[in-house]
């Protein structure tokens, strides 16, 4: 009799969690009508890059060999390019994904798709095909506006990503591997991530299976409205392991609206050089928690510079937008105009300073400085570090900054961990400036062991700061 009971109360309990988890999975949503609504405008695009002839004597083959710097990011992503000496290259063939805007043919894609391309070819959901010409396109945005002559075709609806939430479902469509009309989807993992070859971008990290191929592609909400552009993956072998990353619909929209009206991408510029904070910079730059973005140097001919930002200033924020670490500033710069007038909060030995700038224009470009140490080096110090005074020669290769000491040898166990190295030049700590070792020496006696210092450093045409703890018994 128990036994019997124990059975139906076990039945009744399996079809119980049998009606839970079909319930939950119910909840689940469905994307068949997001598919039939935004499939039409996704497009797929095949790119052709034109080889070339062998020439007329096919011994000689350093004429022919393309050195990979002149091989466009397209072509070198999805292909092993060798050299090939005397003989025809043939054509590079690549293919990326897109999406139509406006029903007269202007079409969003990936910069990094038709970069390079001899032959762009759009084709459309319903199979026609048509050749684009290129309006315009920025690299430092990845975003490309491609035109096709037609008319009456099927758009996207532009949405916003500013209210875009982590856990928040979306969608991918695109042309993985050249498998048109694919649907992916996942969900939202962060907003705000940097990438240094696009860092005016606060791309958006999701879930969604991206890869080869989906690039250009639209990333929707469940109301059909595109919110990013997919623009790569973070992959140890190639393929989609759970980390892409979209473009933000409004910094591609922004970038296609000028890309129209003036063939080109404007971007303000503060002039800065920053850095992260880390515990100890905070603790050495007098603030209360980790945040903000270090100013490792400044142009001097620069906005910021001229406003009266220096170096060792923390930015905390950007008119009234709150920097919470260092990636979050050049993308907020960069989508001001030339020209914008601009409140700059900073916190400059812990006490808060707001300054007004005027931004500079986005110039493409920038050089580089070396620098080598000789000379007798001056005893170890309380911060674990020998020093010397530049000679002039190398004050004139470092464009003759004013003080800095060279560092001649590292002993110090922390200094060495955080990366100071000799060769390296110390312009300044805890925001006083070095001008020669005895001052070095007179600032380095006011340290106390155990407590974090801030140290200006040069290295090879770049100053940052670094940060560290000495040790009392260095």
């Amino acid at each position: 009799m128990v036994s019997k009971f124990l059975i139906r109360a076990g039945v009744l309990l399996i079809m119980m969690n049998a009606s839970t988890a079909f319930s939950a999975v119910s909840g689940l949503p469905d994307f068949t009508g997001l598919v039939e609504t935004a499939g039409p405008a996704v497009v797929n695009i095949q790119v052709t890059q034109y080889g070339q002839r062998a020439s007329a004597n096919p011994g000689n083959g350093q004429d022919q060999q393309i050195p990979q710097e002149q091989i466009p990011e397209m072509f070198r992503r999805f292909f092993d390019i060798p050299g090939n000496p005397g003989y025809d290259q043939p054509d590079r063939n690549g293919a990326g994904s897109g999406f139509i805007i406006e029903s007269n043919g202007y079409i969003i894609t990936n910069h990094h798709v038709i970069d390079g391309a001899d032959q762009i070819i759009v084709r459309l959901a319903d199979r026609r095909e048509f050749e684009a010409t290129l309006v315009g396109s920025d690299p430092a945005s990845d975003i490309a506006l491609l035109k096709v002559e037609a008319e009456n075709l099927a758009t996207l609806k532009i949405g916003s990503s500013a209210n875009l939430k982590a856990g928040e479902w979306v969608a991918a469509i695109g042309s993985p591997f050249n498998f048109e009309q694919t649907i992916t989807a996942g969900i939202v993992s962060a907003k705000g991530r940097s990438n240094g070859a696009q860092q005016y971008v606060p791309f958006i990290q999701t879930d969604v299976a991206i890869n080869r191929g989906n690039s250009g592609g639209p990333l929707l909400n469940l109301d059909g409205e595109v919110v990013g552009i997919n623009s790569w993956i973070l992959s140890s072998s190639g393929g989609y392991i759970g980390l892409s990353f979209s473009i933000p619909v409004e910094t591609a929209m922004d970038a296609v609206e000028q890309l129209r009206k003036y063939g080109k991408v404007s971007r303000g510029l503060l002039g800065v050089v920053v850095g992260p904070v880390t515990r100890e910079m905070a603790e050495a730059m007098k603030l209360n928690r980790p945040a903000g973005a270090l100013v490792n140097d400044v142009n001097p001919s620069g906005s910021a510079s001229k406003a009266g930002i220096k170096p060792g200033d923390v930015i905390l924020a950007f008119n009234g937008t709150p920097i919470e670490t260092s990636g979050d500033l050049p993308p907020i710069v960069g989508a001001n105009p030339p020209g914008t007038k601009v409140d700059v909060l900073v916190s400059r030995e812990g006490k808060e300073m707001t300054f007004d700038v005027t931004l500079d224009a986005l110039q493409p470009g920038s050089g580089e400085q070396q620098l080598a140490g000789e000379g007798p080096a001056q005893e170890s110090n309380a911060i674990g570090l020998a020093v010397e005074d530049l000679n002039a020669d190398q004050r004139r290769e470092l464009g003759n900054p004013a003080g800095g000491v060279l560092i001649a040898k590292v002993e110090s166990d922390a200094a060495y961990r955080v990366g100071l190295r000799p060769g390296d030049v110390i312009l300044m700590i805890n925001n006083q400036p070095v001008k020669d070792v005895d001052g070095f020496e007179k600032i380095v006696k006011g340290i106390t062991a155990g407590k974090a210092i801030a140290l200006r450093v040069f290295r090879e045409g770049v100053s940052n700061f670094i940060a560290y703890t000495p040790s009392a018994k260095e």
